[in-house]
């Protein structure tokens, strides 16, 4: 399991705009395989996990390791994860987070469980953020070595910096 993309899915999931099916589809647009398996059901649950998955992320944000470890705690409750090996390569055992009967909700659930999980142990409970940039809400996992990241992306960084740019440079107009 590569722990880092599952929490870097999480973050992508609580961004994501699943406005019905085929919105899921194209937030699965790497993954085309799981296309054929979504189900109006599964974007219903993805919008109601993305909610509590967003309360740990502002808890990190908030330097909040009591909130963030018992929201994970507590979701992991609410959604177990089963994780299983994969043979569909016999040559390259895998683990999965979810058997092969379960739905693409409970797929993208577990990944972001296990994920989280597995960074708040690795990394710390306050790897997580919300972006700095004043017109965006979006969230991130921050796997710097010195834990700086501010912003979801390089689009925002750039457009906080040239605001802060234009704001010095209007004051020494001023």
């Amino acid at each position: 399991m590569d722990f880092i993309r599952y929490a870097e899915r999480a973050a992508a999931l609580v961004n994501a705009d699943l406005l019905d099916e085929e919105a899921l589809r194209e937030h699965l647009a790497d993954r085309s395989w799981l296309h054929r398996s979504v189900v109006e059901g599964d974007v219903e649950s993805l919008r109601s996990f993305r909610t509590d998955l967003r309360a740990v992320f502002e808890a990190s944000d908030a330097d909040d390791v009591t909130l963030v470890v018992s929201s994970l705690n507590d979701l992991l409750a609410r959604h177990p994860v089963t994780p299983m090996i994969s043979d569909h390569d016999p040559d390259n055992l895998q683990m999965h987070v979810a058997n092969r009967a379960a739905s693409v909700a409970e797929l993208m659930i577990g990944e972001a469980l296990m994920g989280l999980a597995n960074l708040v142990c690795d990394l710390g409970a306050t790897r997580l953020g919300i972006c700095s940039e004043a017109r965006c809400d979006h969230v991130f996992v921050d796997t710097s070595p010195n834990q700086s990241r501010r912003y979801c992306s390089d689009r925002c960084s750039s457009r906080a910096n040239v605001a802060a740019f234009r704001a010095r440079q209007k004051a020494a107009a001023g």
